[in-house]
């Protein structure tokens, strides 16, 4: 559904295009993404979110300002933020404890299952449900979410259940942009890659 040299051209930073759109295309068909808005829509959240195919695993390392503004309620001074700087695994132990099926700080489980995949999947429910869905053991080897083939299908998983394809039918971008991200992080970044690809799709 989509060559190396259209993909390049969407997300000139991805390292690897050729091997890309071979898994993109085969896993689209694979999760009914099958309409060149359902598939531009998809692309465009999955390269946002994975830095243009080049990010499987989310990078929990901030400054200061960057846990302030991106966790302004856990981090409201720069106090707050003192054990926290520059110290990426204790920090997905802390934002992310006792949310989506993670235990507390003390069981590591937000640095386990913190963002992974295209997608960015969070959170041990989230891996044991795309796992289950795909017959996986993501739960139990969260890494291999990091395997480009597996990072992509469970991307086309995530987003055909949380019923994006739907959404894309009704060209509601920011809503898709919502049940992916949480809010709109990086919304018009987003649609500069749409734009682009309904250009070419």
């Amino acid at each position: 559904m989509i060559t190396s040299t259209q993909l390049k051209s969407v997300f000139p930073l991805c390292r690897d295009p050729t091997a890309w759109a071979s898994i993109l295309s085969k896993t689209a068909a694979e999760f009914d993404i099958s309409t060149a808005t359902r598939f531009g829509m998809w692309l465009a959240q999955i390269g946002h979110e994975s830095t243009q195919f080049n990010s499987l695993r989310e990078n929990m390392s901030y400054s200061m300002l960057g846990l302030m503004k991106t966790w302004p309620k856990r981090f409201p001074t720069e106090d707050s933020t003192q054990n926290f700087v520059r110290q990426p695994e204790r920090l997905a132990n802390y934002v992310y404890a006792n949310r989506m099926g993670n235990g507390d700080f003390a069981s590591g489980d937000g640095w386990r299952f913190r963002g992974g995949g295209l997608i960015q999947l969070t959170g041990r429910e989230n891996y044991r449900d795309a796992g289950k869905s795909l017959d996986l053991p993501l739960e139990t080897r969260p890494l291999k979410i990091l395997e480009p083939a597996i990072a992509a299908r469970v991307a086309g998983a995530f987003w055909k259940m949380a019923g994006c394809n739907e959404l894309a039918d009704a060209h509601d971008f920011e809503t898709i942009t919502r049940r992916i991200n949480g809010g709109i992080n990086g919304l018009e970044e987003r649609k500069v890659y749409w734009e682009k690809l309904k250009a070419i799709l």
